[in-house]
């Protein structure tokens, strides 16, 4: 079982880009910044996962070159990016860009994909889980490489949160190539996935537990969950947040939370 780390407490939002206009996530993402979190992301979604499935809807990563210009001291990122949508040359030079336009700030978060209308709307491939897993084990390397071979290099070693449970496949990636791993489960699930993500880590010669941070999502009062996530490892905890209206009433919350250890 994975135990807790020396590793500073983080409280990140999501800002879910659906049902809103651009000025209301600009706003929320400056609300944020000024509440204190450590992290701002999005996601990487064409239509809306929740309420009306064609209310309105923005773009990912064109939206973290605008959080690059605006914010000035939070992380950015991706709660994930599909590595089906784009060349993986191409999304790791998107990614040394926002990188340099944020002053080395970008998380390049990604996962394996899975919303079928965005594949079946945009002319992508579905495939299989399984295809759109060994997809991603693949890429992460020419990632890594064309992240390498850039001019100007990156600011720094960019984090790659890898978002995904599956035991034998997601978390043997994990352990080969992220630094936070994104969970998506509560405090249980978390220990005993940690663990076996620790045997993979052991497998592939990578102390998962000193080199990969967990991270979760957060709902409610942090009185309910808060010290159980973190005795089961998890030290980035996200709150998410819809829009149009964006209210950050429970993000406060977790934010003083934070502040009060």
């Amino acid at each position: 079982m994975t135990v807790a780390t020396p590793r500073p407490v983080r409280v990140a939002v999501q800002l879910q880009p659906q049902h809103a206009d651009y000025h209301q996530l600009r706003d929320a993402v400056r609300r944020a910044e000024d509440l204190g979190v450590d992290l701002v992301m999005n996601w990487d979604h064409f239509y809306p996962l929740s309420g009306d499935p064609d209310g309105k809807h923005l773009e990912c990563w064109t939206m973290l070159g605008a959080w690059a210009e605006q914010t000035e001291r939070v992380e950015i990122g991706a709660l994930v990016t599909c590595n089906s949508y784009r060349n993986p040359d191409l999304l790791a030079d998107m990614a040394r860009t926002v990188d340099h336009i944020s002053g080395g700030r970008l998380v390049l978060g990604i996962g394996a994909g899975w919303f079928r209308r965005d594949y079946d709307q945009f002319g992508y491939e579905f495939g299989t889980p399984g295809t759109r897993i060994a997809r991603l084990a693949a890429d992460l390397p020419r990632i890594r490489a064309r992240l390498a071979a850039g001019n100007p290099a990156p600011t720094r070693d960019i984090p790659i949160l890898i978002g995904g449970g599956g035991e034998r496949k997601t978390l043997r990636i994990v352990a080969e190539h992220a630094d936070i791993w994104h969970s998506f489960s509560d405090a249980e699930t978390l220990a005993r996935k940690s663990a076996i993500l620790d045997e993979h880590g052991a497998a592939v010669g990578r102390d998962t537990v000193a080199a990969v941070e967990r991270s979760v999502e957060v709902r409610g009062e942090p009185r309910d969950t808060a010290d159980a996530l973190v005795a089961a490892g998890a030290t980035l905890l996200i709150v998410g947040v819809s829009g149009p209206d964006y209210d950050l009433t429970d993000l406060a919350k977790w934010v003083a939370w934070r502040d009060a250890r």
